[in-house]
């Protein structure tokens, strides 16, 4: 309910607003890594509509927090969890949070052979595949995802010498393709682009789900353009391109 009541204020905010009021300036915004595909859309969709332009850094999320912790000036955060921005409210960095997309964990290979076995934790175990990519689970909300599906599989401590951490899932999906690892763990959102249609994936549902909320600065330098992007994302318009890249 909160959410809800928080994205229909952020909806009147877009209404009062006139776009070219707002033309010509500048948000800074940290995404999660596993978003890149999808925010880079959907800000370019909500640049040519608003004027309002978006400078995007992409990390993982327990890497954004630190830096916002330590001062990084971001207007809005685009977090892969719902803990950083919760904590960044208890903080008093922002006065409110919405949650913006649910992603789904995977496990995603460049050589189709890999997915010849029934299940993704017999894929794990052929002795023929030495390196598995994983983003940090301590700073990345996928790869702990994917730490605590290992787990609930038996496989996390078997499987330790193969682990290969990745900085964040946009990095783990990099090593796969590149061949540095025999799979790796990603966000669903990778298999849509032409390198991830290029290779297999295996659905992992005994991953967590991963709700992904979103955060303005209570004293971000353009707190208007950035409450204007925190309704867009609940748009038609935003909604449409995320279902394309697997969000919820």
């Amino acid at each position: 309910m909160k959410n809800r009541r928080i994205v229909v204020a952020l909806i009147l905010i877009m209404l009062m607003i006139p776009f070219a009021a707002l033309a010509q300036e500048k948000i800074s915004v940290a995404v999660a890594a596993n978003f890149i595909s999808a925010f880079k859309e959907i800000a370019a969709d909500f640049e040519a509509q608003s004027g309002v332009k978006v400078e995007a850094t992409f990390s993982s999320t327990g890497n954004f927090y630190n830096q916002i912790k330590n001062g990084a000036p971001y207007d809005m955060f685009l977090s892969a969890d719902e803990q950083r921005p919760d904590l960044l409210q208890k903080e008093g960095w922002t006065e409110g949070t919405f949650i913006y997309a649910r992603g789904q964990a995977i496990l995603w290979s460049a050589n189709p052979d890999f997915c010849k076995a029934a299940t993704w934790q017999d894929a794990l175990k052929n002795n023929q595949i030495k390196k598995i990519a994983i983003a940090n689970p301590v700073t990345a909300p996928y790869g702990a995802a994917a730490k605590a599906a290992l787990q609930k599989a038996g496989l996390w401590d078997a499987l330790q010498s193969k682990v290969v951490n990745a900085q964040d899932i946009a990095q783990s999906f990099q090593y796969a393709t590149t061949f540095a690892v025999d799979a790796g763990f990603c966000a669903l959102s990778a298999t849509t682009s032409p390198q991830g249609k290029s290779g297999c994936f295996y659905s992992v549902p005994e991953a967590p789900a991963i709700v992904q909320a979103a955060c303005v600065a209570k004293n971000a330098k353009n707190k208007k353009g950035a409450e204007l992007l925190a309704a867009f994302l609940s748009s038609k318009y935003a909604v449409k391109i995320k279902a394309k890249y697997g969000y919820r």
